[in-house]
C-alpha cells in the first residue's frame, strides 16, 4: 500500500518512515514481510502497557458489546466514564478531583487554557521557550519554538514566554496573568528535568499572583516516571491537570482535570463553555479505566525506575554524551543531530523503533511500553551500540 499511502493520505513530513504494520503484540511490532520490529517508543509514549495488552483488549471487546456512542458528552451517565474519573480522583490530590475527557492531548490543553482565562478572568497566557503542548490553534500559541508557528501567525495573543528552569523569569508572572502552562519533564526540548524546586518556585509565584499553573502531563503521565504523574516526582500540586497519550494505552484519549469549583465554571456563564461530541467516548473510556486499574493494581509503575537503570547501565558508548529524563522517558544524547539521525534509520534497519524529539536533533526517544522486559530491553540497547559502533568505526560523523 505503500503508493497508496502517499497518494491519499496527507503526511506530516516529507520522508515518513512509511512501514507497512502487518500487526502488533506485547513490545513487538511486525511489518507485512512479517518482519518483527522491538518497538523502544510506543506510538509516542502512547502504548503504556504494550500492544494488545490483554485486559485493555478485552474491556474494548466488552463495552463493544454493550454500546459505542449515545450522546454528547456530559449528557448521559455512562459507567466507563464514571468510574475512570472516579477512580483516577482517588489517586490525585484532592483539589484536583473533577475530570474533563475528551479526544486528545491537543484538546485537553485548549480546555485548561480556556478554563484558566474562565476562573481569573484574565487573558495572558505564559509557557516555556521549546515547549510543545500539541499543534492546534490555541496549543500551537503556546508552544515555544518560532519556526514551527511563523506559517500558522496570528495566533492567540496575550503569550509570554519564560526559560524552563530559569528562576529570574518568573517575574513575567504577574496580577495580569491567567496561567502558566508547564510541562513536568520537558518533552521535544529533550526531556529536561526541573531543577532546584522550579515548578515548587512557580507554585509559589503563582499563589502570589493568583495565576492559574497548569501542568501539561501528556507525556510523563501514567506511570512513565516511576510515579502516576511526572508532577508528583517534584512536591508540588497543579492547579489544572493536563493528560493524554498513555492514558488509554494507544487508544485517541486526553483530559483535563481541576478541582470542582473551578471545572464546574465551564457549565455556565455561558453554557456550554466547553464541548465536544466524542469525549468520553464509551470504549475509549473503557480503555482508560483498564490501563488505570492495571497501573494503580500491580508493581508496573515501581519497575519503571528499576528498567531505567538497565538502560542507563548499558547505553554507554563514546558517541552518548549523557541521557536525560526519568523513569522509561529517557533521551539519550549523541554527539550530533547526523548520528541521531543515523542511528535511529539504521536501527530500524535491524528491527528496533527509535525515534526522535521535536526541538534537539540530538536527542533519541526511548519510551518503550511499561511492560517491556529486561530481555528485551537488553537486546534493543545490544542494537543501539553496535549501530554506534558503526558509525563510530565508519568516521561518518
Amino acid at each position: 500500500m505503500r503508493k497508496e499511502f502517499f497518494k491519499y493520505q496527507a503526511q506530516t513530513s516529507p520522508n515518513p518512515l512509511a512501514m507497512e504494520v502487518s500487526h502488533a503484540k506485547g513490545s513487538y511490532i511486525y511489518d507485512t514481510d512479517n518482519k518483527r520490529y522491538l518497538d523502544f517508543v510506543a506510538g509516542v509514549s502512547a502504548c503504556t502497557l504494550g500492544h494488545q495488552p490483554e485486559r485493555v483488549h478485552q474491556a474494548i471487546k466488552d463495552q463493544l458489546d454493550k454500546y459505542t456512542h449515545v450522546m454528547v458528552y456530559g449528557e448521559y451517565i455512562q459507567e466507563p466514564s464514571v468510574a475512570f474519573c472516579q477512580l483516577l480522583a482517588a489517586h490525585l490530590p484532592p483539589t484536583l478531583n473533577k475530570t474533563y475527557l475528551v479526544n486528545s492531548g491537543t484538546e485537553a490543553t485548549e480546555g485548561a487554557l480556556k478554563l484558566a482565562r474562565r476562573v481569573t478572568g484574565r487573558s495572558q497566557l505564559i509557557s516555556c521557550l521549546n515547549a510543545y503542548h500539541g499543534n492546534t490553534m490555541g496549543s500551537m500559541s503556546v508552544m515555544g519554538c518560532e519556526d514551527r508557528k511563523r506559517a500558522f501567525r496570528p495566533l492567540l495573543p496575550d503569550v509570554d514566554f519564560i526559560t524552563f528552569n530559569n528562576e529570574a523569569d518568573l517575574e513575567k508572572i504577574t496580577t495580569k496573568t491567567a496561567g502558566i502552562i508547564l510541562e513536568s519533564i520537558q518533552g521535544g526540548a529533550g526531556f529536561i528535568e526541573p531543577h532546584n524546586g522550579f515548578l515548587q518556585k512557580v507554585r509559589k509565584r503563582c499563589d502570589e499572583v493568583g495565576a492559574l499553573m497548569i501542568l501539561d502531563e501528556i507525556q510523563p503521565g501514567f506511570g512513565r516516571t516511576g510515579k502516576l504523574f511526572g508532577f508528583q516526582n517534584y512536591d508540588v500540586v497543579p492547579d489544572i491537570l493536563v493528560l493524554g497519550k498513555g492514558m488509554a494505552s494507544g487508544m485517541p484519549v486526553g483530559a483535563f482535570t481541576a478541582d470542582e469549583k473551578h471545572m464546574d465554571m465551564l457549565f455556565d456563564n455561558p453554557k456550554f463553555g466547553h464541548i465536544t461530541t466524542f469525549g468520553g467516548h464509551p470504549v475509549i473510556a473503557a480503555a482508560s479505566l483498564a490501563t488505570l486499574r492495571e497501573l494503580v493494581e500491580t508493581d508496573i509503575m515501581a519497575q519503571t525506575l528499576v528498567k531505567e537503570q538497565l538502560f542507563r547501565s548499558l547505553l554507554v558508548h563514546p558517541l552518548i554524551e549523557e541521557i536525560r529524563g526519568r523513569g522509561l522517558m529517557l533521551a539519550p544524547m549523541t554527539r550530533s543531530a547526523d548520528i541521531t539521525n543515523q542511528l535511529i534509520m539504521r536501527c530500524q534497519d535491524k528491527g528496533l523503533i527509535l525515534f526522535w524529539l521535536l526541538f534537539d536533533g540530538k536527542a533519541v526517544r526511548i519510551t518503550p511500553p511499561l511492560t517491556i522486559s529486561e530481555a528485551e530491553i537488553r537486546e534493543g540497547c545490544q542494537i543501539i551500540l553496535s549501530v554506534l559502533d558503526e558509525i563510530q568505526q565508519e568516521g561518518s560523523l
